[in-house]
């Protein structure tokens, strides 16, 4: 099951996980879909893979399996932070 994890890697937006702007890999490393196409050319910084759309969970899944709290922030080098 995803994670569906609550921000940005790059930016530290949140992404909640009703999101359409959120962006995985297959290793569910998480982008903003302005840092993902403008900062990272599609790519996954951390693995290289593909970023793809990260699909959204039913809201009455959503109650069950609640997205991820944890969050990842490792932000690009010359990146302002803004996203």
């Amino acid at each position: 099951m995803l994670e569906l994890r609550p921000n940005c890697e790059a930016c530290d937006c949140d992404l909640p996980p009703d999101s359409a702007a959120a962006m995985i890999c297959s290793f569910e490393c998480t982008f903003c879909a302005a840092c993902a196409q403008s900062r990272l050319g599609g790519r996954c910084p951390n693995c290289g893979g593909e970023l793809r759309r990260r699909p959204i969970r039913p809201a009455e899944a959503l109650m069950r399996h609640p997205g991820s709290t944890r969050r990842v922030f490792k932000p690009l080098a010359g990146h302002d932070g803004e996203g």
